[in-house]
């Protein structure tokens, strides 16, 4: 254990651990990453229910338009 006089730098008396400070940053770095990883998943996900909602209108669409001319034969074929 090394004593420190009291007064001047903490740089004098700690050495500087370079392997520490690497990998603290990469960890950041990394964390970081994940965070905008995890924002962007959820702007696709939202995205993809947008979509989907957008699919099943379309598809109602179209089965209410032939429900609609269905009905319209069948009342045409009863009209005669």
């Amino acid at each position: 254990m090394t004593t420190r006089k009291s007064g001047g730098s903490r740089f004098l008396y700690d050495s500087f651990d370079a392997a520490a400070a690497r990998i603290e940053a990469n960890e950041r770095v990394a964390e970081e990453r994940w965070v905008a990883l995890e924002r962007r998943l959820g702007q696709i996900d939202d995205a993809l229910e947008r979509l989907e909602r957008r699919i099943w209108v379309g598809v109602y669409g179209v089965a209410a338009f032939l429900l609609a001319q269905g009905a319209e034969a069948i009342l045409r074929t009863a009209l005669k």
